[in-house]
């Protein structure tokens, strides 16, 4: 279960393949997404696809932000190997993570969660798929261009 549109975001700082944290309510609008694990499969096609669809996503004056509990030195490989664009956070005690009910109990790993929050940082949409790896961007997308 994700968090609902029209509920506030909450505010987080994390570690950032910048090199400097990242703060939520600095950095809004924007969208975040929450995956699994850098370099496995579906999420590799997801960030690529993000990538694939940043252009855009800056024409709609959006940036893009991944977060997952890996490491920041991953990150940066992960981030490198596939030319991504954007940053990526690291979340790695999961506590981000849990506050967006982006995780998963018991085996404590992220859920393949997107979330669109407006300037006011409240939750303006959520796509919530483990498989659809392409429609995290298109449901975005589409939200964006109906505003």
């Amino acid at each position: 279960m994700a968090l609902k549109p029209g509920e506030k975001a909450p505010n987080f700082e994390l570690k950032s393949t910048s090199d400097q944290n990242f703060k939520l309510a600095d950095n809004v609008p924007c969208i975040i997404y929450f995956y699994p694990k850098d370099f496995t499969p579906g999420c590799t096609e997801e960030a690529c696809s993000f990538r694939d669809g940043f252009a855009e996503l800056r024409n709609l004056s959006i940036d893009v932000y991944g977060i997952s509990k890996d490491s920041i030195s991953t990150h940066k490989k992960f981030r490198e190997k596939n030319k991504l664009p954007f940053h990526l956070l690291s979340d790695p005690d999961g506590k981000v993570c849990k506050s967006y009910q982006a995780l998963i109990p018991v085996v404590r790993i992220p859920k393949r969660i997107t979330y669109l929050i407006d300037k006011d940082m409240r939750i303006k949409a959520v796509y919530a798929d483990l498989f659809g790896f392409k429609k995290h961007l298109e449901s975005m997308i589409r939200e964006l261009k109906t505003e």
